[in-house]
This record gives C-alpha cells, structure tokens and sequence, in this order.
C-alpha cells in the first residue's frame, strides 16, 4: 500500500496502543471504539425515527380532506414538540428508573427533570457504559413521540386542538413512560412473565392504538360518514401521491427503529444483527403491501390504495416485536398477515361504527397484537400465555387511562368541534390557514 495512504491512519494506531482504547479480548475494538459505535447507532436509529413525524404528518395530510390539512400539520409538530419537553421533564426517569421504583416493578418515584443535563459525555463517565446517555435519551424519545403520532391520525377532522394537546403530554409523559418500563425499564412484565417485544408491536404500537380507540369511541364519527340505513360512506382523502410518500418515509424510518433496538455495534455479532434486522423489516413490509394488493383485488375486484398503504405499515408494524429471529420467508409471512388483518379490520371498525381516518386502529393495534403473539414462531424464548398476558395488562392498562383521560377532557373542555367548524373544516375554524386557499369551497368533501 502506498505511504500516502498509510499516513492518515498513525493517529489512529498510536490512539489504539494507548490504555484508554485498551481492546476488549471477546472483539478486537477498543473499549472506547465500542462507546462510539453503539453511541452511533443510537443516534442514525434516533434520525431516523425522527424522521417518521414526517411520514406521519404527510401520511395524514394525504387522508384527510383538505380542508383540515393545516390542522394536521399544527397537530404533528405540537405533539413531537410537546413529547420532546413531557419525556424529559417527567417521562425518562419513569420509564427508566433504575432501582428507584416506589412499588417493585410496577411503578417508579416521579423524579422530574431527566438525569442526562450532561447530554455528551459527563465528567468522569467510563467507556464501559455502554453508549452516551444523550443518544439513548434522543432514541427512546422518537418511541415515545411515535406513539403519539398514532392518534393523531385517528382522530382526525373532528378533534379540537387544545385538548388533544393536553392528552398528548399526559400520554408521552405518562401513560406510555409507566407501561414500556414494564418490559423495557426492569418492571414486572419482564422480570416475572418474560414477555419478549424486541422494538415495540405492543409498547409502542397498541399503546398508541388503545389511546386512539378511546378516543374515537368517546368522540364520535365525522358528519355524513355513516347512513341512517347503516351505510357506510366513504370520504376520501386530499391526496394520494402525498400519502403515499408519508408511507415511504416511514418505511424507512422503520430501519431505524427496529435496527437501533439491537442497542448495540461494536461487535461482529451486533452488526450482523442490524443487517438481519433490516432485512427482515423490508421483507415484512412487502409482504404486507403485497397482501393487501392481493385480497383488495379479490374482495372488491379493483385494488384500494389506502389497504395497499397500511397493509405495508402493518407489515412493519408486525414484524417489529421480533424482527431478528425470522427467515425472509417467514417475516415476510408475518407482514402479510399483517396486511391481511388491515384489509378484513377496517371494515370491521365501520360497522361498529368506529371512525378512524387514516386506520391507525387497525394497522397500529391489531397488527400490533399479532406481531407481539408472533414472537413465539420464531423466538424458543417466547412463552404465548406470557405474550397474551403481557399484551392484556399493557392494553386494559392504556385502554382505561385514555379513556378517563379522554373523559375528563370531554367533560371539562369539550373534544369536539361544533357541527357547524366541522363542516367549515378545521383549517379555518381552529387553526386560521388553509393549505390550499386557492381551491374552492362548498362542498363537505373539499
């Protein structure tokens, strides 16, 4: 090899032969080199994952009619917004509370203010702490603000801002922190039941899932989405193109999420996960599109681009409770059940008269509730009365909490916008701009 290419890496191996990045015998990386790549991959998992707000928001925005598009964008930025500040003030220390639980494994001392002000690395920290505080705080901040996001869709085109608002910062600041330090905080659903849920089909997904049922149920359908005769009448969205690309970004932003949850790099094994990882969540993926451009075709003889979109995010959200063990060809089948459940479960919801806009309930819950019951194809670790049991205490868990918390809300404020807002649409009732003021107005379905 030429000098001149030799020459760039002196600093590097005079680095390697000091004490502070002594190798570790088990991977040939120095401690610190370890630090810095499980560091990074918290961070590019982090980005990434925070990417999905936009997925989110454009997904949403393309569902909605357009009238209340600029509701749905004021919507997204004020609850990632608002997660950032309720994860940090209240939500971090309770989801991770070390050994400051008030009752064993069920629930932490409230201690406000996460314990990170030195977000980089502290005075006097060792290498042999796995990674940066801050990036861990920044990854398990996009959860919390991704579950959020859940409802958002949902509850779409009839919600009044303010209290959605407030439920939010409840949600991220406490409903979600209490139950993912359950399973991920040391609690008693991992301690004593076992329960396997490697990024968060239940943690994250149906907890956002549950919050929106509770939700839509108290809130009530859109005007004119249901017939006195029990028909169901479809509303479409504003555009499609946009929503499909909303489901592109999250697609991606999925890589992130369910890659970063290795938590780790600085191995061989570690890396060669990620890479598994990856692979297994885009195959799922496609399953779940696939699947639902299938059983459209056959259920209503043309294919519907909306199941086509959430039966790809339902093959995400499928595969993420176990997205290492599988093959190809069986996270594929995974997300494809998963696209099956949206295509048969969004009907379903319409005849119980549950409006959910964008069919987060679907794709988020019930897809949820599977790939977390799926763990035990794959994973000899997986116990299925655990998983059941597991998945029954975090959904009555979050299910009640958002209710009475949805409940207060509509006792004390009011959840819903007048008849008449509704039908002015949200962007000029709520929020004062309109996405698209060049359109013209009259009509219920603009």
């Amino acid at each position: 090899m030429s000098k001149k290419y030799l020459l760039p890496l002196i600093p590097l191996l005079g680095l390697a032969a000091s004490p502070a990045f002594a190798q570790d015998a088990s991977t040939g990386l120095p401690a610190d080199g370890i630090w810095i790549l499980n560091t990074l991959l918290f961070l590019m998992g982090g980005f990434l994952v925070m990417f999905m707000a936009a997925g989110f928001c454009m997904l949403e925005v393309g569902l909605v009619r357009a009238k209340n598009a600029s509701m749905q964008c004021v919507k997204n930025v004020s609850l990632f917004s608002l997660a950032a500040i309720g994860y940090y003030l209240i939500g971090y220390t309770l989801m991770y509370p070390g050994d400051n639980w008030m009752y064993d494994g069920y629930l932490a001392n409230i201690a406000p203010f996460a314990k990170l002000e030195a977000v980089g690395l502290a005075d006097g920290q060792d290498v042999a702490d796995y990674a940066s505080t801050g990036s861990d705080f920044f990854f398990q901040l996009m959860f919390c603000a991704a579950t959020a996001s859940i409802v958002s869709g949902a509850l779409a085109e009839r919600i009044k801002l303010w209290p959605f608002l407030i439920f939010t910062f409840v949600l991220t600041a406490v409903i979600y922190p209490v139950q993912a330090s359950w399973k991920w905080g040391g609690g008693f659903l991992d301690s004593q039941y076992g329960f396997l849920d490697f990024a968060g089909s239940t943690v994250v997904h149906s907890v956002g899932g549950w919050a929106a049922l509770a939700g839509a149920i108290l809130l009530g359908p859109r005007l004119g989405k249901y017939g006195k005769d029990g028909r169901v009448i479809p509303i479409p969205g504003s555009n499609m193109p946009l929503a499909t690309l909303g489901m592109f970004i999250l697609w991606l932003g999925w890589f992130g999420f369910n890659g970063g949850s290795q938590l780790a790099m600085g191995t061989l094994g570690d890396i060669g996960d990620v890479s598994r990882i990856f692979a297994n969540t885009n195959a799922a993926a496609a399953g779940g599109a696939l699947a639902a451009v299938v059983m459209t075709q056959v259920l209503y003889g043309k294919v519907d681009l909306t199941m086509v979109l959430n039966g790809a995010l339902a093959g995400l959200v499928s595969i993420t409770a176990e997205p290492l063990t599988p093959g190809l060809g069986v996270a594929s089948m995974i997300g494809a059940v998963g696209g099956i459940i949206v295509v048969f479960a969004v009907p379903m919801l319409d005849k119980m008269r549950i409006d959910d806009v964008v069919g987060a309930i679907p794709v988020h819950l019930f897809a949820g509730i599977w790939g977390t019951i799926a763990v035990v194809l794959t994973n000899s670790d997986a116990n299925l009365l655990n998983q059941l049991i597991s998945i029954a205490i975090v959904g009555a868990f979050v299910f009640v909490t958002s209710f009475l918390l949805w409940l207060i809300l509509k006792i004390i404020f009011g959840i819903r916008v007048t008849e008449e807002q509704e039908m002015m649409g949200l962007d000029a009732a709520e929020i004062g701009i309109e996405s698209y003021p060049e359109f013209g107005k009259g009509s219920q379905f603009i």
